[in-house]
């Protein structure tokens, strides 16, 4: 479970290295409210119909979010591939993935408590960083490839990997530990967990040992607890920092979160 989630973060480093993606300046008190916007709707009119008007706003209002979605989630090719939107149509024609799909929607419906969710969180984290970006946010269907998908100062929310624990095609695919965490509840704590990962890189991952990718991963999830007041995530390494955050009242979240030395973990 540790090897594929440190994997995950990994391809996810590449992916922003790779893209060259940056992050738009937060500006103080101006801070936009982040409302989630529809992009897997116009997903679900394309392919469940075939909706040419859909892909064409796909890839006139949203070109970033086709792109990332097409070339780098589900890797069918480059949007410059004439053929690309009749592999994208033909891939999701599979019954179970056009039962997703469905199902997707019915559950995301409304997604009022995501909004305010987010609002409240980053509203939290910037009482603590008040120079953080907020970022775009919008709504994708993956094939259960991602949950969660940071760059180019945007958070994608896989909806279809948070259908409930009990969703039978989970119950098929992903061992109870993952199915956990495959809820409703957890997308908010998991955007601001890996928006503020992808924030604060662990510097020379590869050379780093595995206690200290532990501990810097289970850091960030640490402070997803912290921003939505709730126990989301426990690990050893999450008591772990969580003992040497009560140790040192003195630091800051903006201390805690830059901190890349965990040699007193090691001791």
């Amino acid at each position: 479970m540790k090897q594929a989630r440190f994997l995950v973060f990994i391809l996810l480093a590449c992916f922003l290295t790779g893209c060259g993606f940056k992050l738009k300046p937060y500006i103080g008190e101006d801070a936009k409210e982040i409302v989630i916007k529809r992009y897997d709707r116009l997903e679900r009119r394309y392919l469940t119909t075939g909706d040419f008007a859909a892909l064409q706003e796909m890839n006139t209002d949203y070109p970033i979010e086709t792109r990332t979605l097409l070339e780098k989630v589900l890797q069918l090719g480059v949007v410059e591939d004439p053929e690309l939107p009749q592999k994208f149509l033909s891939f999701f024609q599979d019954s179970t993935l056009q039962t997703l799909i469905t199902d997707t929607e019915a559950e995301f419906m409304d997604i009022d408590d995501l909004n305010k969710g987010l609002n409240d969180a980053f509203d939290k984290v910037n009482d603590w960083l008040p120079n953080l970006p907020r970022p775009e946010v919008y709504t994708q269907i993956c094939a259960l490839q991602q949950s969660i998908v940071i760059g180019e100062d945007m958070i994608a929310i896989s909806l279809d990997k948070y259908l409930g624990e009990r969703y039978p095609l989970y119950q098929k695919y992903y061992t109870y530990e993952q199915r956990k965490q495959m809820n409703r509840s957890y997308i908010v704590p998991d955007c601001m967990m890996w928006y503020l990962l992808s924030l604060y890189p662990l510097a020379h991952f590869e050379s780093r040992s595995q206690i200290e990718r532990d501990v810097h991963f289970a850091k960030f999830q640490w402070a997803a607890n912290q921003i939505t007041g709730k126990t989301y995530y426990e690990s050893e390494y999450i008591t772990l920092f969580d003992e040497y955050v009560k140790q040192h009242p003195e630091l800051s979240m903006a201390d805690l979160l830059g901190m890349t030395d965990y040699a007193a973990f090691m001791e």
